[in-house]
Order: structure tokens, then C-alpha cells, then sequence
């Protein structure tokens, strides 16, 4: 006869362990930031397989109990968009499945965010599909890192923190730059907050550039306005994806009597042509993140690539959420 008269002490045990418990957990686009922040928060990677079925579907399991658990879900959507993107749903609604008790999409770089509204008459708004999903599959809460348009926040229905770079930017740009005359440059009029913010913080002059373009990958033409002659330019922007837009751009301010020119941006894309652009162009140092891993190419080819990691400013975010604590002194 079968008795039912309880837990065993080993369940119990487990039990009381994944309640409330931080855990994180990781696919395969960033696991060296994952591992990363883990390292500053002293926990451990959480146990999950992330791999692929033979007809290339992509397959989830957690292999730890979270019932009760605080989980949090690094994943950047980073290339293959796709990829990355169906293994952060899998991997929520896997925890969801699993009786987590709140689910944290962390993610450093949130792709599909400049396809934030309709630039035509039979387009999708794709930012906002990709936010419907994540909430779909179970997150309730959304940490991202310097999102390409801000009102992306609003596509959601929980809560988004929007964390930025800068502070980590900023903090390596005193060091390089020292005392020198500076001149920040917002490759484009978008940009000019963010270029802005920089300025302020850096003391240092502000210069936009106004861009007209034929077609979405082409850039017409450029004209700079504000001064950059005797300065170093830094030209800011949140991503360099073909850095088409910011080569010409260092052309110009370099044109304008800039001595040195440097460019500052969180998320590293790096498509192709964009090394052999930035190689060739004036730009002397990119600075940039590790929201999104480098690619090999660049880490072969760019010498003057310097990354700045973002994982402490991640850590401490989550172990805020976890606590429930303030964030908002982060975005600062």
C-alpha cells in the first residue's frame, strides 16, 4: 500500500532552496556576459540545455528545480536574430512551465528595435510583435540596455527598465581623453539627446550632423553643424551595424579640422561591410560594449576596438530587481 503522507526531507530541502532564489539563466548568443555577471552577483549559472532537435528546431530544458524561484533570462537578440529570439521565448516559458515565480528578460540588446513603427504602408511595427511574445511567453519584467528608440518601453505591458551605457562609456573616455579640448558628434539628428548627455558629462562641445538620405542603406548627403576644428570628435551612437553612417561622418568632422576622431557606441552589430569600412576610415579607436559578442572578423581584423564590459552595471541591476530596490539611480 502506497503512502502519500508527505514530502520527503531531500524535496523539502529542494524546495525551500528555489524559493525566492536568484537564478540565472543564459542561451547561447551571450554566454560570456552571462558567466560574467554571475561572477559579480556570486552565484552560479543556472543548469539548462539550449540546443537543437535534427530538423534545426530549437530545444529547451531546465534542468534544476525553480518553483518559486526569481529567475532572470540573459539573452541578447542578437545575429541570428531568429535564433536567439525563439531560444529566449523557449527558455521562459520553459521557467514558466516550471513554476518560477517571476521571470526577468534580461536583454542587452534588444533586436528588432528599429522596426519601431510604420515607414510604409504595409509594413510591420516588428519591436512591438517581438514585445507581445515576450510577455506571451511569460516574462514579467524586462531589463534592456540603451534601446534604439526609447517609446519601445510603451509596446509593453510590464515593466521595462532601459539601462545605459554611458556611465561605463563615459567613465573610459575621462581616462583616454585626459585634459584635451573635446567635441561631441551625434551622427544624426536622433541621436542629438544622447549626444547631448555625453557633452554634459564630458564638459565638452556639442556638433550634430544632418543627413539626408536616398534609401534606408544609403546616405545622400552630410553637413555638419556646430565646430570640431582643433578638438577630438568623439561620435557617438547607440549601435554600429554596417557603419556606413559613421565612417562618413568621421569623414566629415575629419574634413572639418578635427585632430582625432573616435567613435563611441554601445552595441557592436558589425555587419558586413563594417570592418573593412572602419578600418579604412579616419576613426582612429572604437569604443564600444559587450552587449553583443564580437564577431570573429573583427576581432581579427579591428586593432583599434576597445570593449567595454557592461556586466557589473547588469549585475547590479538585477540584484536591485531581485531585492526590490530602486533602479532608476542606474539610468543616471
Amino acid at each position: 500500500m502506497t503512502s502519500f503522507c508527505g514530502a520527503s526531507a531531500e524535496s523539502r530541502e529542494m524546495s525551500e532552496r528555489a524559493k525566492d532564489e536568484l537564478e540565472i539563466f543564459t542561451g547561447n548568443s551571450n554566454p560570456a556576459l552571462a558567466r560574467e555577471v554571475c561572477e559579480h552577483l556570486n552565484v552560479r549559472l543556472g543548469e539548462a540545455e539550449v540546443g537543437r532537435f535534427p530538423d534545426g528546431e530549437v530545444m529547451v530544458e531546465v534542468r534544476e528545480n525553480v518553483r518559486g524561484g526569481d529567475c532572470f533570462v540573459l539573452q541578447s537578440v542578437c545575429t541570428p536574430p531568429n535564433e536567439n529570439l525563439m531560444e529566449l521565448l523557449l527558455l521562459t516559458d520553459a521557467l514558466r512551465r516550471a513554476s518560477a515565480k517571476r521571470i526577468t528578460a534580461v536583454i542587452p540588446y534588444f533586436g528588432y528595435s528599429r522596426q519601431d513603427r510604420k515607414v510604409a504602408p504595409r509594413v510591420p511595427i516588428s519591436a512591438k510583435l517581438v514585445a507581445d511574445l515576450i510577455t506571451t511567453a511569460g516574462a514579467s519584467r524586462v531589463l534592456t540596455v540603451d534601446l534604439h528608440a526609447g517609446q519601445i518601453q510603451g509596446f509593453f505591458n510590464i515593466p521595462v527598465d532601459n539601462l545605459y551605457a554611458m556611465p561605463v562609456l563615459i567613465q573610459y573616455l575621462r581616462r583616454r581623453l585626459d585634459d584635451q579640448r573635446i567635441s561631441v558628434v551625434s551622427p544624426d539628428a536622433g541621436g542629438v539627446e544622447r549626444a547631448r548627455a555625453f557633452a554634459r558629462r564630458l564638459n565638452a562641445d556639442l556638433a550634430i550632423i544632418d543627413k539626408r538620405r536616398r534609401r534606408a542603406s544609403e546616405v545622400a548627403e552630410m553637413r555638419l553643424v556646430g565646430e570640431v576644428k582643433d578638438t577630438v570628435a568623439v561620435l557617438v551612437d547607440d549601435m554600429i551595424d554596417t557603419a556606413g553612417t559613421i565612417t562618413e561622418a568621421a569623414r566629415v568632422v575629419s574634413a572639418a579640422g578635427a585632430r582625432e576622431v573616435i567613435a563611441c557606441a554601445t552595441h557592436p552589430i558589425l555587419s558586413d561591410p563594417a570592418c573593412e569600412r572602419l578600418t579604412r576610415s579616419a576613426i582612429k579607436e572604437i569604443i564600444t560594449t559587450n552587449t553583443i559578442p564580437l564577431r570573429a572578423k573583427a576581432q581579427a581584423e579591428m586593432a583599434n576596438l576597445k570593449v567595454i564590459s557592461v556586466g557589473g552595471l547588469l549585475a547590479e541591476a538585477i540584484r536591485r530587481i531581485h531585492n526590490e530596490e530602486s533602479v532608476s539611480s542606474l539610468f543616471n
